[in-house]
Parts: structure tokens; C-alpha cells; sequence
């Protein structure tokens, strides 16, 4: 039976709040009368993910992605907006073919679209796995779902100065039975000079085995190194998964489209 994280999403999303090594401490751990294996659980997560990363390259999916910039009476004063429709290659590389994009009123950072390509979809990418510390929080009962809580976050920050990388930090929820993500909260990392909104990711079980990331909420007020407050929202939905995908939706490296220069306000 199709099992479903009966979260109002929009609702949850209005209410967003602003270790131990993987392969260390990770001995059971307890929360009031039950042991919990910890080393057992990451070890099946970062199997079932694994498997999940692989079985997700041979979907289809499009990505509506909207990112404003809100003023202080709340009117929008940029915004980025971008329709896409998301394939694979045979080595796991993502292809996007680009439905609707008009020219942008908000600037997006390189380190902006890597979170939006990567991050607030995985969440923690498969193949970072060792590179993250992973801090058992508790169980908590999320709508009909029982969950292990983790705080996450990369063993050696990178320096924003002389590396691109981009990581996860945050707090992730595992669902105790199929042992997936099925919700995050967190940032990317590393922010160095620019800010980065927290968001909320949201996932739900779309072929009856896997969790599938259906939303990606933020507002968030980032305040800038020079004391400047933008607050800063976003959401971004999932929606229309396929295996495999529709052929004529399939890109080639000529319609892999870089964003147009972002209008002055």
C-alpha cells in the first residue's frame, strides 16, 4: 500500500523554522526505554539512499522552481522562476531541459543553483556519505510515519574561498521502515560571504517503494556580512515522475540552456 507522509504541506511550509562520525560513536544510543542501533540505522539508510539515487536515474521529472525576494511590505521585489523537465545520463549526471524561463529579476549565485540542482533535492548526496557527521537526535512521530531524527552536517567544512563544494546542514527525518529521508530541514554549506535561506524538504512515496522529493519551501531573513537583512523565499515542486522518460523530453547538450543575465531591479 502507497504509504504517504500526510503532512499539509503548505501549511508546514508557513511554519518553517528559521558529532559523531558515520563510522564512529555509533553504538546504541536510547531514548527513554528503547535501545536504537544507530551504526544499523545509517548503515540501512545509506543503503536504501544509494539505491534510491540509482533507481531515481532512470525517472523523468519536471522542477518548477520560484525564488523571490520579498520587500518590506511584503510585495515581491525580484524574482526567478525556472520550469524544467529532469533526466539522467548514464553516469548519473543530471540534464535539464528548460519549458519556461523568464528573464530574472533576481540574480541566482553559482552556489544557488548547485543547492537547487543537488542539495534540496538529496539532501545529503550518496557519494558524500563518509564526509558527513551524523548526530542520533531521537524518534519522533511525524503525521502517520515514525522516524529517526538525525543532525547532519560535513566532517571538514570547506573553504568558501578556495572550494565549490557544497554540502548539507541540517537535521534529516528517516522513516523506520523504508529507511529513506522523508523530510529535511537545513541549509547548504558552506556560506562564507553569502547567504543561504534554511528550507524544508518534503518527500513522498511515489512507486509504492521509494520516497520522491515533491516540495522545497523557504522564508527566511538572511542577514548579510555588511549588516544588510533580505528575507528571501522560496518553493520549489517535483511533480510528474516517469520511468522511463518521455523520449522528446530527453535533452541533448544543445539544450542545456545557462541562465540569461538577471535584470537590474
Amino acid at each position: 500500500m502507497k504509504r504517504i507522509l500526510l503532512v499539509t504541506l503548505a501549511l508546514s511550509a508557513l511554519c518553517l523554522l528559521a558529532g559523531g562520525s558515520f563510522s564512529a560513536k555509533l553504538s546504541a544510543q536510547i531514548q527513554g526505554s528503547q535501545a536504537v542501533d544507530v551504526e544499523r540505522v545509517l548503515s540501512a539508510f545509506r543503503a536504501k539512499e544509494t539505491e534510491f539515487r540509482r533507481v531515481l536515474n532512470g525517472y523523468g521529472f519536471k522542477r518548477d522552481a520560484v525564488v523571490q525576494s520579498i520587500g518590506m511590505g511584503g510585495q515581491v521585489t525580484g524574482e526567478y522562476h525556472r520550469v524544467s523537465y529532469l533526466t539522467f545520463d548514464s553516469q548519473g549526471r543530471q540534464r535539464e531541459k528548460v519549458l519556461t524561463f523568464p528573464i530574472p529579476t533576481l540574480p541566482l549565485s553559482p552556489a544557488d543553483l548547485e543547492d537547487l540542482n543537488t542539495i534540496e533535492i538529496f539532501t545529503v548526496e550518496t557519494s558524500k556519505f563518509d564526509r558527513y557527521n551524523f548526530n542520533y537526535v531521537g524518534k519522533e512521530h511525524v503525521d502517520e510515519l515514525d522516524t529517526y531524527v538525525f543532525d547532519v552536517a560535513p566532517k571538514v567544512m570547506p573553504d568558501p574561498k578556495k572550494s565549490t563544494e557544497r554540502f548539507f546542514q541540517g537535521r534529516i527525518w528517516i522513516d523506520d521502515r523504508d529507511m529513506q529521508v522523508v523530510k529535511a530541514r537545513g541549509k547548504g554549506a558552506p556560506e562564507g560571504k553569502q547567504r543561504f535561506p534554511t528550507f524544508e524538504t518534503y518527500r513522498e512515496q511515489i512507486d509504492e517503494r521509494y520516497w520522491f522529493p515533491t516540495l522545497t519551501y523557504a522564508d527566511d531573513k538572511l542577514t548579510l556580512p555588511g549588516g544588510n537583512i533580505v528575507r528571501l523565499r522560496m518553493r520549489v515542486r517535483f511533480s510528474e515522475f516517469e520511468n522511463p522518460p518521455t523520449p522528446e523530453m530527453i535533452p541533448d547538450q544543445t539544450t542545456i540552456n545557462s541562465p540569461p543575465p538577471a535584470k537590474k531591479p
